[in-house]
């Protein structure tokens, strides 16, 4: 399940993230029991976050806050204890997503504000999942399954 929780007013089309977080749980062959939650900020509180989480007084596009370590094959009896016991639900973490820079950057990269949205919760989604792009071999793993996904659904650069 990916809760969104909007903490400023966007008009991110939502139905679209969800199709982006329904089909890395398919590509991962992730249990639909998992959840992560989506929050949409303004820059002001994305920069205070950057800077408390990671000492980066700036603003950023998305963050990323893994609660496991994820090994795959990703099973859910490898994670007993994550297992929140009101939902059955196997808590990912949190993504924080800003929404002036995600317009920002897709008038900056060229492309819709859609193609910019899902790219950075993709991406905040694939950081949770053990991804990272420290290194150049890192980067590459990612970008290859950034674009796998998104050109699976259809969402390509204009």
């Amino acid at each position: 399940m990916l809760a969104i929780h909007e903490d400023i007013k966007s008009d991110i089309d939502f139905a679209l993230i969800l199709s982006v977080f329904d089909k890395v749980v398919e590509h991962f062959k992730l249990p639909c029991s998992v959840r992560v939650d989506l929050s949409i900020v303004d820059e002001e509180t994305i920069r205070e976050l950057n800077r408390q989480q990671r000492d980066v007084d700036a603003v950023t596009d998305v963050l990323s806050f893994p609660y496991l370590e994820v090994k795959f094959p990703f099973k859910a009896e490898d994670y007993p204890y994550d297992v929140d016991p009101e939902s059955g639900e196997i808590l990912l973490g949190d993504i924080v997503l800003c929404y002036q820079r995600t317009l920002q950057q897709s008038v900056e990269y060229g492309h819709s504000k859609e193609r910019e949205s899902c790219y950075l919760v993709l991406h905040g989604l694939l950081h949770l999942l053990g991804y990272d792009h420290i290194d150049e071999c890192d980067k590459v793993k990612m970008r290859q399954q950034e674009e796998l996904i998104l050109q699976s659904l259809g969402i390509l650069r204009d």
